[in-house]
């Protein structure tokens, strides 16, 4: 097992803004870069002394991929995501899918499908560590927009199958706004999964 966490940098891009985060081993500088959404110098800069290995991409939301072409032909490394993300016309070259695992030197991170928000979003777990990478899935306050009942449903059947059985340690690092440990917002999920939300959709919080 690894005797060092992978090195998490976050930069802020876009008008919104969003998050975009790098990954970095600290053994072999290899690292991969999140949700190319704006600003690519400041994305450069963010990898700056690290060997670049792929892209990921948690969603495919314009706000997340808005640097995506300019920083795959600045990096010239696969592009990674959801098999979903393909069928939209991204040119993925690994197509990933529930429970794949994606090497960052000498770590790994862990693939949950994770959709409601939209049909390609996933997480990304860092095994043998607390952090998760979870794009628009959940945030402190409530969970990703959704766009139709049906896609609500779909956030309340990912909350509790996906999220919610992760350990209360658990850090998540979201799309937009400040990281949170799971645990210290498990009780407002719990009670927000309890009540019948009827047709809603929408942006959601979790003391409606």
């Amino acid at each position: 097992m690894p005797q060092t966490q992978l090195e998490l940098r976050q930069r802020q891009v876009g008008p919104w803004p969003m998050n975009t985060y790098a990954l970095i081993c600290p053994t072999s500088q290899a690292s991969v870069l999140f949700d190319p959404g704006a600003d690519p110098d400041a994305l450069a800069a963010m990898l700056a002394g690290s060997h670049p290995v792929a892209i990921l991409l948690t969603h495919t939301h314009g706000d997340h991929v808005g640097a995506l072409a300019e920083m795959r032909q600045r990096l010239g490394v696969p592009l990674m995501g959801h098999r979903l993300a393909a069928q939209k016309g991204y040119a993925l070259d690994r197509q990933l899918e529930h429970g794949d695992t994606v090497a960052v030197g000498n770590h790994r991170l862990r693939v949950y499908y994770a959709p409601g928000h939209i049909d390609d979003q996933i997480c990304f777990a860092l095994e043998a560590d607390q952090r998760v990478i979870v794009g628009d899935t959940i945030f402190a306050g409530g969970p990703g927009r959704t766009g139709s009942p049906e896609a609500f449903r779909t956030t309340l059947n990912t909350l509790r199958t996906v999220v919610m059985p992760w350990p209360d340690e658990t850090v998540c690092y979201p799309g937009h706004g400040p990281s949170f440990r799971l645990g210290d917002i498990r009780p407002a999920v719990n009670a927000f999964l309890q009540k019948d939300h009827g047709d809603f959709h929408g942006d959601a919080e979790w003391g409606m």
